[in-house]
């Protein structure tokens, strides 16, 4: 890995001592900051964090950033605003779109069931630069999802960034495989005794 590479991967210490300080860990496997990252969102936060991730994929020079509804919505309307460039999400409720529409059936481990993504291709054009923002990165389906309707829909996808990794899971292995380079800001090594164990800055 070169150093451009490692650059995408390098521990954001203001997120990794939040998390640290403030994270609910729930077994092996919840981690919540849902606090402050995707439920309760704090403006200067992600922004700040939006922010960060801009400075990390700005060298692919993105026409649009791709995201999910809803978590996804706030880091990847900031790193567009920070790009100067559209965002555009997968619809996940209630997803009527535009004819044609491209669209995935996930499973979602986290809240049971099945979670149909869902994009008009009116969005997504083949001469588009995707980056695909998101707030974790788990078992990477909804990215890998993602990345498959862009190219579907003829564009080039460049990079897959997000908040939080949690390491320990086949994500970031999934996305890889695609070709795709990962940016995370915090990465989740483990969740042991109530704790979570991150990658130091």
């Amino acid at each position: 890995m070169n150093d451009a590479d490692l650059a995408l991967l390098r521990p954001y210490a203001p997120l990794v001592r939040r998390i640290e300080a403030e994270a609910t860990v729930i077994g092996d496997q919840i981690l919540k900051i849902d606090h402050f990252l995707n439920h309760r969102i704090e403006p200067g936060f992600i922004t700040e964090m939006g922010q960060e991730l801009a400075r990390r994929v700005a060298r692919f020079k993105p026409s649009v950033i791709l995201t999910a509804e809803a978590s996804g919505i706030a880091p990847g309307l900031v790193v567009a605003q920070a790009l100067g460039v559209p965002l555009v999400y997968a619809k996940k409720y209630a997803p009527q779109v535009e004819s044609p529409a491209l669209a995935r059936v996930i499973p979602s481990p986290t809240k049971g069931g099945e979670t149909k993504l869902v994009l008009s291709q009116r969005y997504i054009m083949g001469s588009d630069r995707v980056v695909i923002v998101d707030d974790f990165l788990s078992n990477g389906r909804t990215a890998v999802a993602l990345i498959e309707m862009a190219r579907e829909a003829g564009a080039e996808v460049l990079c897959a960034s997000f908040i939080v990794e949690k390491r320990f899971k086949q994500g970031h292995a999934a996305i890889e495989a695609l070709g795709v380079p990962v940016a995370t800001l915090a990465q989740v090594e483990g969740l042991e005794n109530g704790r979570a164990r991150l990658t130091q800055p």
